[in-house]
């Protein structure tokens, strides 16, 4: 039997399992910092926001603490998301404990599917804390809960797939501060978090329509009040995609082992 990252995907005896437990146990462990401190982000954002633009209504009817705490959460979901990945393989790669995973009888197809899933499971986590939290200060509708499900499920897993990437491409912690700070960040708040594109310039819509992740944030922000920017089965469709294409790079640099056996 073949080890490392050539073994068939989810054989008898599989390591998945317990790398996908490893991976969820290693942001429990540190849940003050991976869950409570973004919880209280989302906060400071919707005080702020909100009190500086309190009366405000959005798509002529919502309020805009309203129409802001579903895009609070979808931030937290895909940054955290991204975090739990880039963050767990970089500190194997410096530390030098990757090579035990490496040994382990696992398929780069399981390998990803651990870190994966590992990381919409935190999305979820601390995207569920936001949204408790900040419902206290204006309980949003729920007008299609499969929407909110599916949205969130498939952002969680692009941003785990690009952190996927990120961490197997950077050699050091500022290479992969590099990678969030000047292209996860910016084109999450880009992504029409705090804003409707609508009230955007002309060609500020259009390039905010090149933004995957304005797809994310406003299929997701649909499924709470009916309406968005463009339509869910655009979005949806735009996000299925981009998942196949970061997913399919991922599962490629695993298979050939890039910047991880050497």
């Amino acid at each position: 039997m073949k080890h490392g990252l050539n073994t068939p995907p989810l054989e008898y005896g599989s390591g998945f399992p317990t790398l996908l437990s490893k991976e969820i146990k290693r942001f429990y462990k540190v849940g003050f910092q991976t869950v409570a401190a973004p919880v209280l982000t989302a906060i400071l954002y919707l005080m702020i926001f909100g009190h500086v633009l309190e009366g405000k209504e959005v798509y002529g009817r919502l309020s805009y603490t309203a129409f802001l705490i579903p895009g609070l959460v979808m931030m937290s979901v895909l940054q955290n998301a991204f975090a739990n990945t880039s963050s767990s393989l970089i500190q194997s790669k410096v530390t030098g404990n990757l090579v035990f995973v490496l040994l382990a009888p696992l398929s780069h197809f399981e390998f990803f599917a651990a870190y994966v899933l590992a990381a919409v499971f935190r999305g979820v986590v601390v995207g569920s804390g936001v949204f408790l939290v900040t419902a206290w200060y204006g309980l949003p509708s729920i007008e299609y809960p499969l929407w909110i499900l599916i949205f969130a499920f498939l952002g969680a897993a692009i941003l785990g797939s690009l952190g996927l990437i990120a961490g197997i491409l950077a050699d050091k912690f500022d290479q992969l501060a590099a990678f969030q700070n000047f292209l996860i960040m910016p084109a999450t708040m880009l992504s029409g978090v705090f804003y409707s594109i609508h009230s955007l310039p002309p060609a500020w819509q259009t390039v905010s329509h090149f933004n995957p992740f304005f797809y994310m944030i406003d299929g997701f922000r649909y499924g709470f009040f009916g309406v968005s920017d463009i339509s869910p089965w655009n979005s949806l469709a735009i996000v299925a995609c981009f998942f196949v294409l970061v997913s399919a790079i991922a599962l490629r640099l695993l298979q050939k082992g890039y910047k991880l056996r050497h």
